[in-house]
C-alpha cells in the first residue's frame, strides 16, 4: 500500500551534481554509460602461458613475458608461447591462456600437460560493457559496487536525487527534551532522535520539530510546519485516548487517511495518510513501536521520495537457537540477536520488557519476525530476521 500509493503520486526529486565522495549513499539521478570498452583489452585471468588453444597440449617455444600494464609486442605463432600474468592483456596470435600447474619449463620452451579450449581463462574485451553502453541507469542507490564502477569509468563527479526533507513531530505532555531532567511521570524524546538516524540511513535529511503538547492549536501549528517538508512523520498521538489529537487535527487539515492500524506487533495503532500534497506516518509513540514501523513501512516512503526506484523491505533468513512460540494473528517483530559466523549463524530473542523498553533493543543487533499464521518454531528451523 505505502509503496503503491508514493510511487503513484511521487515526482521526480530535483537533481544536484556532488563529488564521487560525497555520493556514497545517494540516488542516482543520471545514466551512466561506460566510457570505453570494459575490459578495454582480451585479458588474461591466470597466471601461465599465452598460447594458440587448437596447439594444446604439447610443447611450446617461449617467446617472451607480459605481466598487467604491459602489452606484448609481437604475436604468438605456431609453435609459440608466451608467459603470463594475470590481468596481462593477450598477446596478438594467442586465444587462450593456460594455468602455470599445468605446464612445466624446461629451459626456452614450454612442455603444456593438459589442453585448453579457445577463450578459456581469458575475458574477451568488452564482455563487462561495450563503450557507450548504460551499466546503470537513475534511481539506484550508490554503494560501494556503484562506487567503483563510477570511478572506473572516470566519473569524479555524478547527478544524485536531492534527499527529501523529513520532518519528525514527537508529540505529547509526558515527552520532554533530551537536554531537561523529566519528572517521575515524563520521559525524554528519544523518538525524535532514533528516527533523525532512521531517515538519514534510507537518504533523507531529517527535520526535528519541537515536542507537540497535548493541546490542538500548537499541534496544528506544528504539524502543519510538518507538511511544508516532503514527509512528515509524526510519533505518538495516534491511539484511542483522550488527549491523542494528531488524527482530529490532520483531520481538520483536509487529510486523506489510507490506513490507520495494521496487524503488527509492537506497531499495531499506525497511520499512514496525505494532507496538502504532502504523506505523512502517525507512528505509535512507544519505541520500538515507532522503531519497527518506520522500517516496516515508512522506510518506503523516504526512499522512493528521495527517487529510489523500488524499496522492498529487506529480511533474511537465520536458524533459531532455541524452541520459540508465540500467539497468532499478528505479525511479531522482536528484539533479537544474531550470533555465530558464516554457516553457524543462530538468531535468539532478547528477553524484553514491552515496546518501552529501549535497553533491552540495545542489547540486541537485529529484529526476529514472527509470522502471524505460525504458532511454534524448534531450535534449528529457519525463521525471519529484519537486520537493524
Amino acid at each position: 500500500m505505502v509503496e503503491q500509493q508514493v510511487a503513484s503520486a511521487r515526482c521526480v526529486p530535483e537533481a544536484e551534481k556532488v563529488p564521487l565522495a560525497d555520493a556514497p549513499g545517494r540516488i542516482l539521478a543520471e545514466p551512466i554509460a561506460a566510457d570505453r570498452d570494459y575490459p578495454p583489452f582480451d585479458r588474461a585471468t591466470r597466471d601461465g602461458y599465452a598460447v594458440r588453444g587448437a596447439e594444446t597440449p604439447g610443447r611450446l617455444r617461449v617467446i617472451g613475458q607480459v605481466r598487467a600494464g604491459q602489452e606484448f609486442g609481437g604475436t604468438v605463432g605456431l609453435g609459440e608461447a608466451v608467459e603470463i600474468m594475470t590481468g596481462a592483456p593477450m598477446p596478438a596470435g594467442a586465444d587462450a591462456v593456460i594455468m602455470v600447474e599445468y605446464t612445466r619449463r624446461e629451459g626456452e620452451a614450454v612442455v603444456l600437460e593438459r589442453g585448453v579450449r579457445a577463450g578459456e581463462n581469458v575475458v574477451p574485451k568488452g564482455s563487462e560493457a561495450g563503450g557507450g553502453v548504460v551499466a546503470m541507469g537513475p534511481g539506484r542507490r550508490l554503494d560501494y559496487p556503484e562506487i567503483a564502477l563510477l570511478a572506473s569509468f572516470g566519473r569524479e563527479a555524478v547527478r544524485v536525487y536531492r534527499r527529501p526533507r523529513v520532518a519528525i513531530l514527537s508529540t505529547g505532555d509526558e515527552v520532554v527534551e533530551i537536554g531537561e531532567t523529566p519528572r517521575s511521570f515524563q520521559i525524554r524524546n528519544s523518538n525524535a532522535w532514533s528516527l533523525a538516524v532512521q531517515v538519514r540511513r534510507a537518504g533523507g535529511e531529517p527535520v526535528v520539530l519541537p515536542i507537540a503538547p497535548d493541546e490542538r492549536t500548537r499541534t496544528r501549528e506544528l504539524v502543519e510546519l510538518g507538511l511544508e517538508c516532503d514527509l512528515l512523520l509524526l510519533s505518538g498521538g495516534v491511539s484511542m485516548g483522550q488527549y491523542d489529537l494528531v488524527e482530529a487535527v490532520l483531520a481538520e487539515l483536509g487529510a486523506e487517511f489510507y490506513f490507520d492500524g495494521v496487524l503488527i506487533q509492537p506497531g499495531k495503532p499506525l497511520v499512514f495518510g496525505r494532507a496538502r500534497g504532502r504523506f505523512f506516518f502517525g507512528l505509535p509513540g512507544n519505541p520500538l513501536s515507532t522503531m519497527v514501523t518506520f522500517e516496516v513501512f515508512a522506510r518506503t516512503a523516504v526512499e522512493l521520495l528521495g527517487g529510489a526506484e523500488s524499496a522492498p523491505l529487506r529480511l533474511g533468513q537465520a536458524r533459531l537457537a532455541a524452541d520459540f512460540r508465540h500467539k497468532t494473528g499478528l505479525t511479531r517483530f522482536l528484539p533479537a540477536a544474531l550470533e555465530g559466523s558464516y554457516a553457524e549463524v543462530v538468531v535468539h530473542p532478547v528477553k524484553w520488557q514491552g515496546s518501552g523498553d529501549v535497553v533491552s533493543l540495545a542489547r540486541s543487533n537485529c529484529f526476529l519476525v514472527a509470522a502471524a499464521d505460525r504458532e511454534e518454531w524448534k531450535a534449528g528451523d529457519w525463521i525471519a530476521v529484519l537486520p537493524r
